[in-house]
């Protein structure tokens, strides 16, 4: 197993918390084995007739009835290594524990399920209790708990475990030690891989080897000695390396122990004493003994069928590498939270972790401590690689090929005698049909010239007449003509260039992947008669079996440069799929990768949100009002005080848009020190910003009250004004920052009735150079730059650097990204129509760009994806990444990306503007279809802006330039909902 032995010391604390202080008596007396199963024995001297679980033996008191086979048995005694028993007939008993593994979760039901979950978890408690009884079988008592059950979970950790979301929870145990559960509902067959893997990944990095517990619901690990558990991204292996890392630890797994076991005894390598029956234990030291001799020949059958077994019938690998490039693809999103105690979910974790380790049987150290197997690597890709190679394999690249080795296509038919002849020498026998399908001209005037000529000769093949060429009348003769219908002779195979083998070579290499039966029809002889030479073949590596034509059922025959040239191909196939995708595409794109319309809410996805935002300087109106709020769907301004308060995020000011606003930037806090540097141009000659930057570098943080006194002193008489325009002015500087958000909250605010001084309280001040790292170099900064790029828009373009305004623009990342792209970190192509220059991204990325398409949205208009942007968001990429399509009023008005303004886009097209003002409507007619239904959803969706509780407010007074009431689109607006005022039309919603 994976787990392993805990220190008795620890399971007697174990003990004592679920069995009493009995258990602890029993403990310390000796009475417990060294083994992890009891021996039962009929009569202190009788024989040996079974075994129990130690756990089962635990469970067992003095005059219990248990059953062995049919019979029932009384417990007279229990010593320390084993049970004594005697005969009670009639009597009834209780059946021993079994301990062996289920089957497992199948990964399509962990997905339904998780389906479930998911939408059970948006509900409130009532309406999920009125589901669960209307969809489920279960009365109201049931569903109650069920709900109760569901919902504990959510006010928990925040979310459910779902199809579409993996919950990562951490806590510390009784014993103060870390436990990480990750609680997904896709099933055993896949958390059994992800455990080994975590446990090959972090047992290296931790230096101890790592407990891990799997079951259908998640993964349990527990940490010894660890002040902090590891970082989610090292909980998620590499999809491309997953397999590698599992292969490397699944030898050292009892799982593989007990598969080989089986193995062996079919294969008959466990031999029988006559006709008895070995006892499980005898097999089990006969199974050790055969894998330690076979451990050093990586080839052993058995040892190859093992891992076979494993990784492809037990295991659900396919499955495992489409879930991890999910969340790669950012299509399954991971939800970090840490928690006080285990939630709901984990508790049933944590239950059978307890149960697993608690009476968990002694494993030698050198077995725990041994290396992996070294494996044939390449005859074990032979045996996993059959299904992959399917689904590498492109169906209409293999088609072309196998069209053009056939001479079936335009450029290779043969347009002479000449050519024809050619053709029968490379491809071999044609009747006078097929060559017809392989030339250009007369074909039976070019056989007769050839048959003049001596050059081509026809000939019976299976039945058919068929033309070779003349120099192939011996080969044929020889292989066909003299073959035994029996087999072939003793030492036929022997025979370096024997005709038959020249004869399935050249049929191998004008053919695709063939199947036995094809070229046995094809020569009219037996598969007896061909299969002996297919495999000698084989054996010389000129042609290879397994699993290679897309959508077959059955073992294929290939020629090994075929195989080469098809993957190549496949290969130049998928390169040139990476057709650059629209700007429509991009956008449809970008909000998706942000998380927008995701009904994702909480601390730890606020801090997500910041940790993909983090140095963008956006105006902090928009920061608060649109760009959090659309990511965050319980946004409010507590968290971001509670995440400033906590340390985890910080803010600094860039500069002042008017006088109630201006960009502000947030970070990390471990990772600004990565991505600020000092300002070396700031200079000023304000002699109170000098003294407030003075006060702060000799004392360090301060509140409001000591920054006044520092000016008070040094300045008299100096206006409260001017001393919160001092202060403002360094902020928007980017020189000194604040612990809270209490300045920030203020920003266009009502004053009336509220001292100007306190406008500005709330924490303490600080210099943002107490941030900056001398100690990082410019390429540990440009990197961790780079890095936020990518997260931020997923591909990385020139526009990209340039709306950022990086220092130094695009080319100051362009040599970290080409190193990236070299290390495999990130890929770099022509991904997206419009952008300039070399663009990288992450791989997850550019899967799920290539994922988005147009024609995957609704049709239906009433059901569209309609997204409401900020003109300044990061994922409207219309005005920094691409341009802006024309608007109606031409070049009278142009859209910008502004504070204030928004836009509106329907299934990824750009359809209406509006500015700051609220007032001029601009839209943008290569977007929408002379019907404009793209016009009336957009325009539907501007009302959610002026519901209740919003502080927008829109009077269209014109529309493209050109004054509402005559405007081409008015009625199109009063259909929408837009009603007239004395200004212009107002949304219903303004008074609803």
């Amino acid at each position: 197993d994976l787990r392993p032995r805990l220190s008795w010391d620890r399971a007697k604390d174990r003990i004592s918390a679920r069995r009493g202080a009995a258990m602890i008596t029993r403990l310390n007396s000796g009475t417990i084995p060294d083994r992890g199963n009891y021996g039962v024995h009929l009569g202190e001297d009788g024989p040996r007739i079974g075994e129990l679980d130690e756990e089962m033996v635990f469970e067992t008191r003095d005059g219990d009835t248990i059953l062995l086979g049919s019979s029932t048995w009384r417990v007279e005694q229990i010593t320390r290594d084993r049970v004594i028993v005697s005969p009670a007939p009639g009597e009834p008993g209780r059946l021993p524990f079994w301990r062996g593994e289920g089957p497992g979760r199948p990964y399509e039901l962990g997905r339904a399920l998780g389906a479930l979950l998911s939408k059970l978890g948006s509900l409130p408690r009532a309406k999920m209790i009125a589901t669960l009884q209307q969809e489920l079988p279960l009365d109201e008592f049931a569903a109650t708990n069920l709900a109760a059950y569901i919902d504990g979970q959510r006010e928990a950790t925040g979310s459910v475990p779902s199809a579409k979301t993996i919950t990562v929870e951490r806590f510390r145990d009784e014993l103060g030690d870390w436990r990480v559960c990750i609680l997904t509902p896709f099933g055993a067959r896949l958390h059994a891989p992800w455990a080994m893997a975590l446990q090959r990944m972090l047992s290296s990095q931790l230096g101890y080897e790592l407990q891990v517990m799997y079951t259908d619901d998640g993964i349990v690990l527990r940490l010894d000695d660890t002040d902090e558990p590891p970082d989610v991204a090292a909980l998620i292996p590499d999809p491309d390396e997953v397999e590698e890392l599992v292969t490397d630890q699944l030898g050292n797994s009892s799982l593989f122990a007990g598969i080989f076991r089986e193995n062996a005894v079919r294969s008959l390598l466990l031999t029988r004493r006559g006709r008895q029956r070995n006892p499980l234990w005898a097999q089990r030291l006969k199974s050790q003994n055969l894998l330690a001799a076979v451990r050093h020949y990586p080839s052993f059958p058995i040892m190859l069928e093992t891992y076979r077994q494993c990784l492809r019938d037990i295991f659900d690998m396919p499955a495992l590498k489409d879930l991890l490039t999910s969340i790669r693809a950012r299509d399954v999103t991971v939800h970090e939270v840490e928690t006080r105690s285990a939630s709901p979910f984990a508790r049933s974790l944590v239950f059978a972790y307890v149960a697993a380790y608690l009476y968990e049987g002694d494993q030698p150290l050198a077995e725990r401590k041994a290396q992996a197997l070294t494996l044939d690597r390449q005859l074990l890709a032979d045996l996993l690689g059959q299904d992959s190679l399917r689904q590498l394999i492109d169906a209409d690249v293999l088609a072309t090929l196998e069209a053009e080795l056939q001479a079936l296509t335009a450029s290779r038919q043969a347009r002479d005698a000449d050519e024809l002849h050619d053709l029968l020498r490379r491809v071999g026998d044609l009747s006078s049909d097929e060559a017809g399908e392989r030339s250009t001209g007369d074909v039976a005037q070019w056989l007769d010239q050839l048959q003049q000529q001596r050059r081509a000769i026809a000939i019976k093949v299976a039945g058919e007449t068929r033309w070779i060429a003349a120099e192939d009348a011996g080969l044929y003769r020889d292989a066909l003509g003299a073959m035994p219908p029996s087999g072939l002779p003793d030492d036929y195979l022997a025979q370096t260039e024997n005709p038959l083998r020249r004869l399935v070579r050249r049929y191998a290499r004008s053919h695709g992947p063939f199947l036995l039966r094809e070229i046995s029809e094809r020569f009219g002889l037996r598969d007896a008669q061909l299969e002996p030479v297919l495999q000698q073949l084989q054996q010389d590596e000129q042609v290879v079996h397994g699993e290679i034509r897309p959508g077959g059922a059955e073992l294929d025959w290939c020629d090994n440069e075929i195989l080469r040239r098809l993957k190549r191909r496949t290969l130049a196939k998928l390169r040139n799929e990476v057709a650059p995708v629209d700007g429509r595409t991009l956008s449809l794109f970008l909000p998706q990768w942000h998380g927008i319309g995701k009904e994702r809410r909480g601390l730890e996805r606020l801090i997500e949100v910041i940790g993909q935002l983090q140095g963008l300087a956006l105006p902090w109106s928009v920061l608060v009002q649109s760009v959090l709020p659309a990511r965050v769907s319980d946004f409010h301004l507590d968290q971001l005080d509670m995440a400033c308060a906590s340390g985890r995020i910080v803010w600094v000011g860039r500069s002042a848009t008017s006088a109630g606003d201006g960009r502000v930037a947030l970070y990390l806090r471990e990772q600004a020190r990565q991505l600020l540097q000092q300002d070396e141009e700031f200079e000023t000659d304000d002699p109170l910003q000098l003294t407030l930057l003075a006060h702060l570098d000799q004392r360090g943080a301060s509140f409001l009250n000591e920054l006044k006194d520092a000016i008070d002193t040094n300045h008299p008489g100096t206006t409260a004004d001017d001393f919160k325009n001092a202060l403002w002015e360094l902020v928007w500087a980017g020189q000194i920052t604040n612990d809270t958000f209490a300045p920030l909250r203020t920003l266009g605010s009502s004053r009336r009735g509220r001292r100007k001084r306190y406008e500005i309280a709330g924490g303490r001040w600080w210099r943002v150079d107490d941030l900056v790292d001398a100690g990082i170099s410019d390429t540990e900064r440009t990197l961790a730059q780079t890095r936020v790029l990518l997260e931020r828009y997923g591909i990385v373009s020139r526009e990209a650097a340039l709306s950022e305004d990086l220092p130094g623009g695009f080319s100051a990342i362009y040599k970290v990204l080409r190193q990236m792209e070299e290390s495999g970190k990130v890929r770099r192509g022509y991904f997206v129509e419009g952008l300039s220059g070399a663009q990288f991204a992450y791989v997850g990325a550019v899967d799920r760009l290539r994922a988005v398409r147009p024609e995957d949205s609704a049709n239906e208009y009433e059901d569209a994806d309609v997204t409401i942007l900020s003109a300044v968001d990061p994922a409207n990429p219309f005005g920094a990444l691409i341009p802006w399509p024309a608007t109606g009023a031409g070049e009278d008005a142009k859209p910008r990306r502004v504070s204030g303004a928004v836009v509106v886009m329907v299934n990824g097209k750009p359809v209406l503007y509006l500015p700051s003002g609220g007032r001029h409507l601009l839209t943008f007619p290569s977007m929408y279809d002379e019907g404009r239904d793209e016009l009336v959803v957009a325009a539907r969706a501007l009302n959610t802006l002026t519901r209740p509780g919003r502080k927008r407010r829109i009077v269209v007074e014109k529309v493209d330039n050109v004054a509402v009431r005559e405007s081409p689109h008015h009625d199109l607006l009063v259909a929408a909902g837009y009603v007239s005022d004395y200004r212009g039309l107002v949304p219903t919603q303004a008074f609803n």
